[in-house]
């Protein structure tokens, strides 16, 4: 059985630049990696770091449809910030402590901030090449490639997260 990791952003470029090492990393490690996106039109960089792409708001509709549920759930803070059935996920599960949860972005929601605690990832070798492709094929630079991830994550009752350490 596979850990699943579902992640929410609002376009590849955005996964791209703040997670792709660690998602790099997790597929790598046998994780099933599934990106929902509100524009899905060039999904290249995302199969690069070896995750499948789905349609952000086809996937959101049919959610309660769902029978697996992920491990995990990734979320940039815009998505969290701007869609209320996306809010209302992450809080219910970050409640029920039901599966790790873990934001990125500029600044955390202010209704996470004391249910998350600051976590880093520090990218394979493997994981900045790919990720360097990756922002390539986005037609994004890469001469700077920093080799860690900031993150904000939940607390879950199975720590899953063993590649995020605290940030310190």
């Amino acid at each position: 059985m596979r850990y699943r990791l579902a992640v929410i952003a609002p376009d590849v470029a955005d996964v791209v630049r703040y997670s792709g090492g660690w998602l790099f990393d997790r597929a790598m490690a046998g994780w099933e990696v599934t990106v929902c996106v509100g524009d899905p039109t060039d999904i290249r960089p995302l199969r690069i770091l070896g995750a499948t792409v789905l349609d952000l708001e086809s996937s959101l509709s049919s959610l309660s449809d769902a029978g697996v549920w992920p491990n995990g759930m990734a979320i940039a803070a815009k998505v969290f910030e701007s869609d209320p059935r996306v809010r209302q996920g992450v809080l219910r599960n970050i409640e029920d402590r039901s599966f790790e949860v873990t934001v990125w972005g500029a600044a955390c929601p202010s209704e996470l901030d004391c249910r998350t605690e600051g976590v880093q990832h520090r990218l394979s070798v493997a994981a900045c090449a790919f990720k360097a492709r990756a922002l390539a094929a986005l037609g994004q630079p890469v001469d700077v490639l920093e080799d860690v991830e900031i993150f904000r994550c939940s607390e879950t009752q199975d720590r899953l997260a063993a590649d995020l350490l605290p940030v310190g």
